[in-house]
C-alpha cells in the first residue's frame, strides 16, 4: 500500500494512523497528485478548504472529503480524522484507541485536564476529537485517578535513579533492548561493572553538591542478575555507600530471568536496601517459553518466586506479554491466573510489539495475532482480586493498536514506573544504553545519552563523566539547584 500526500508537508501522524490499518505502508509527499498505481493506494490531498481522500483496495474506490474546523483540533489531528473514518468505513474495522498514536494517553489526558480543569468534558474530547473507544476511554480514566495525587506532590528538585545493567543470558526473539549475551560478551562484564560504580559514584557526588532529592531507584537492563552474585553485591554496596537509602521511596531491581536468579543474589538484592524485585515468567507455558528464546522452565520460575519470598520480599512484579508465538487465549489466562494464585503484588501485561531491531521481526516469524485482543480482554480477571491500572503506554508497532499496562494492589504502585513514563520527574542514569531526562518546573524536558553499548561504554568511559556534567549543568539551567 501507497500512501501519497498531496500539498501537505507534515506527515508523521497520518503515517502512523495509516500504518496502524494497512501493512507494509510506504508514503510519498508530492506537490501535485502523481500518476496513480494500478494496485493499491491511497491519495490524500490538501485543499483550500480541508482535504480530499480517495482509498483504492482491490480495485474498490473508496472517497470522502473533510472540511477544515478553526475551532477543532489542530489541523493534522483533523487530517488524521476524515482519514480514519474512511479507512474504517474501506476496511469494516476500527481501532480501539482511534486516531491516537502517541504513546502517553494518560499525559494527554493530564494535560487536558489542566485546561479544562474538568474530565468529563476531557473523556468527551477522546470520544469526539480522537474517537477513542469507551473501554479505552475508561482505562485510562482509571489510570489518571491513581497518578493524580502521586504527582500533584511531585517536587521539581526530586529525582530517580537508573542503573542499566546491558547483560543478559540469552536474547529473547521479541527483545530490542540494548542488552549483551553474557556468552560473547562475559569478558567485559567486570570491567563495565567497576566503571559503572565510578559513574554512580560520581553521580552521586554531583547530586548532593545539586542538593536534588533522590525519591526511587531502579536497576534493569538487560537483566541485572546475568552478572556474578560478586559483580552484583559490588554495583549495590556502591549505591548503598553513596546514597542515604533511608529516604529513598521505593528501589527496584529487575530479577527478571530465572535462568540467572537464585536464592544467593535475592538475598544480595535485599541485603543492600532494595524494596521490590520484578521476576518476569512472561508465560506459564513451557512449549511458549522454548518459542521465544528463554532458557527457563515454568518450575524455574516458580523456584525463583519461592527464593524471592524466602529472601524478604513483600513487593514483586510479574511481567506477562500477550501475544507470543505458540501461545493461545487459554495458555494466557492460566499465565495471569497463575499470577494472582502466586500474589504478585504487580502484574504488567504487555501486548506484543513488533520492534525492527527483534528477532521476530529480522527472522520475518510473524504470527498470526488475531487473539491478542482477546488475550489483553482477559485483564478483567484482575480486578476481581483487587488489582488496579496505574501506569500505562503504547508503543506504535504493538500489535493490534493496543498498550502495555501495570497493574497493582493498593499501595504498591511503582512510583517509579509513573514518573518515567508520565515524565514528570528527572531520571539520572546511569550505566551503557541510559537516557538522562532533565524535567523542569514547567515541563520542559531535555535529554542527555550514554555510550549504547557496553564496548564503548568502557572504551570511552571520560565521555561518560562529560556527559554527566551536562546533565547537572541542565539541571542548574532548569533552576532545579539549591
Amino acid at each position: 500500500m501507497q500512501l501519497f500526500l498531496v500539498n501537505y508537508d507534515t506527515h508523521y501522524e497520518i503515517e502512523q494512523l495509516s500504518r496502524m490499518f494497512f501493512k507494509g505502508l510506504t508514503v510519498e509527499k508530492c506537490a501535485d497528485i502523481p500518476p496513480l498505481p494500478q494496485q493499491d493506494y491511497i491519495l490524500i490531498v490538501k485543499t483550500d478548504s480541508g482535504f480530499d481522500y480517495t482509498v483504492n483496495i482491490k480495485r474498490t474506490e473508496s472517497k470522502s472529503t473533510a472540511a477544515l474546523d478553526p475551532d477543532g483540533p489542530k489541523e493534522e489531528m483533523q487530517l488524521c480524522l476524515g482519514a480514519y473514518k474512511l479507512y474504517q468505513s474501506a476496511t469494516g474495522s476500527g481501532l480501539p484507541w482511534g486516531v491516537l498514536t502517541g504513546v502517553r494517553p494518560v499525559r494527554l489526558m493530564r494535560n487536558l485536564y489542566k485546561a479544562e480543569g474538568d474530565l468529563e468534558k476531557v473523556k468527551e474530547k477522546f470520544r469526539k476529537d480522537y474517537l477513542v473507544s469507551e473501554e479505552k476511554i475508561d482505562l485510562c480514566t482509571n489510570v489518571f485517578n491513581i497518578q493524580k495525587p502521586v504527582i500533584d506532590c511531585g517536587n521539581p528538585q526530586d529525582y530517580s535513579l537508573y542503573i542499566s545493567i546491558p547483560f543478559c543470558p540469552s536474547r529473547c526473539s521479541y527483545c530490542s533492548f540494548v542488552s549483551t549475551s553474557i556468552k560473547t560478551a562475559g569478558h567485559l562484564m567486570q570491567g563495565y561493572v567497576d566503571n559503572l560504580c565510578e559513574e554512580i559514584r560520581y553521580t552521586a557526588k554531583k547530586a548532593a553538591e545539586t542538593g536534588l532529592n533522590l525519591k526511587t531507584i531502579y536497576m534493569g537492563g538487560g537483566t541485572p542478575t546475568a552478572i556474578t552474585a560478586a559483580m552484583l553485591e559490588q554495583v549495590m554496596k556502591t549505591v548503598q555507600e553513596c546514597f542515604d537509602l533511608s529516604k529513598v521511596l521505593e528501589y527496584t531491581v529487575e530479577a527478571g530471568r530465572p535462568d540467572c536468579t537464585d536464592l544467593e543474589k535475592l538475598q544480595i538484592i535485599k541485603k543492600y536496601g532494595a524494596t521490590r524485585v520484578s521476576i518476569n515468567p512472561q508465560t506459564f507455558s513451557d512449549n511458549v517459553l522454548k518459542a521465544i528464546g528463554r532458557n527457563h522452565t515454568h518450575a524455574d520460575f516458580l523456584r525463583c518466586v519461592a527464593d524471592a519470598r524466602t529472601a524478604g520480599f513483600d513487593s514483586i512484579n510479574m511481567d506477562l506479554i500477550a501475544g507470543l508465538p505458540e501461545d493461545t487465549v487459554e495458555g494466557f489466562e492460566k499465565s495471569l491466573r497463575g499470577c494472582i494464585r502466586l500474589g504478585a503484588e504487580n502484574i504488567t501485561v504487555h501486548t506484543l510489539t513488533l520492534k525492527r531491531a527483534s528477532n521476530l521481526v529480522i527472522k520475518n516469524e510473524e504470527h498470526h495475532y488475531d487473539d491478542v485482543e482477546k488475550m489483553i480482554a482477559k485483564n478483567a480477571i484482575l480486578a476481581d482480586y483487587g488489582y488496579k491500572p496505574y501506569y500505562m503506554y503504547r508503543q506504535k508497532s504493538t500489535v493490534k493498536n493496543l498498550e502495555n499496562v501495570g497493574f497493582s494492589q493498593n499501595g504498591h504502585e511503582s512510583l517509579y514506573n509513573i514518573y518515567i513514563m508520565e515524565e514528570i520527574q528527572t531520571i539520572i542514569s546511569c550505566g551503557a544504553g541510559g537516557v538522562s531526562k532533565v524535567v523542569a518546573a514547567d515541563g520542559d524536558l531535555k535529554r542527555v545519552y550514554n555510550y549504547k553499548y557496553p564496548q564503548e561504554y568502557i572504551k570511552d568511559f571520560d565521555a561518560i563523566i562529560d556527559r554527566k556534567d551536562q546533565v547537572f549543568d541542565i539541571c542548574r539551567q532548569f533552576g532545579l539547584d539549591r
